[in-house]
C-alpha cells in the first residue's frame, strides 16, 4: 500500500487547514502531512500519489512583493525532482470576492511548472459551482485542481473537499474504506 504525500504551505494558515480536512477524509494510515518549511526533493521522492495544496495570497501585490508561502523555497526543488510516474492532485485556495481576477491562480501557476515537467493532475474540477472573473487554474474549461474559498463560502468546503476526495480516490493506489 501507498500513503499519499499531502504537500501545503503557508504552514499555520487555511492551506494547512484544508490539507487536514482532506486527510481526514482519506484515513489516517493513507497519508503524511509535510509542511513545504520542512520539505525537499527527498520528500517527494517518497510517494507516488502526491496532493499539493496552495494558496493565491494577495495576488494583486504578489509579483511586486511575494508573501512567503513556504512555496518561493519549495519550487526550485520541485523543479528538481522527478516526478514521472507519479499522481498528482492540486488544491488551492483563494479569494473570489476580493481577487476575483485573480481566483487561485497559484493553482493555475504550479499546474504550469508541472505539465512543463510532462505531469498532468487528477482531480480537475468544474467552474460551474463558483463565482469569480478569471482563473490561471481554469484551463480548458475546468479548474485543475480543487478550488477553495475559506473567506467567503466556507459552508461549501466540507462538500467540495469530499466530492473531489471521492474522485481522485479511485486513481490511488491506496485501500480506502
Amino acid at each position: 500500500m501507498k500513503k499519499i504525500g499531502i504537500f501545503y504551505g503557508p504552514a499555520g494558515g487555511r492551506t494547512e487547514v484544508v490539507a487536514k480536512r482532506i486527510g481526514q477524509l482519506l484515513q489516517e494510515d493513507n497519508y503524511d502531512l509535510i509542511s513545504l518549511d520542512r520539505a525537499g526533493i527527498a520528500d517527494i521522492d517518497k510517494f507516488e500519489n502526491i496532493i499539493f495544496g496552495i494558496a493565491t495570497i494577495g495576488k494583486e501585490t504578489w509579483d511586486a512583493e511575494p508573501v512567503d508561502s513556504g512555496w518561493f523555497d519549495f519550487m526550485p526543488e520541485l523543479e528538481k525532482a522527478d516526478l514521472k510516474g507519479k499522481k498528482i492532485a492540486i488544491y488551492g485556495l483563494g479569494d473570489h470576492l476580493r481577487w476575483p481576477n485573480h481566483f487561485v491562480d497559484a493553482m493555475g501557476e504550479l499546474y504550469h511548472l508541472l505539465k512543463e515537467k510532462g505531469i498532468d493532475t487528477i482531480g480537475k474540477v468544474s467552474p460551474d459551482d463558483y463565482t469569480f472573473d478569471e482563473s490561471e487554474a481554469l484551463i480548458d474549461g475546468m479548474f485543475v485542481g480543487l478550488p477553495i474559498d475559506e473567506d467567503f463560502e466556507p459552508d461549501l468546503t466540507d462538500r467540495r473537499i469530499k466530492e473531489w476526495v471521492n474522485q481522485i480516490i479511485k486513481h490511488l493506489n491506496i485501500r480506502y474504506e
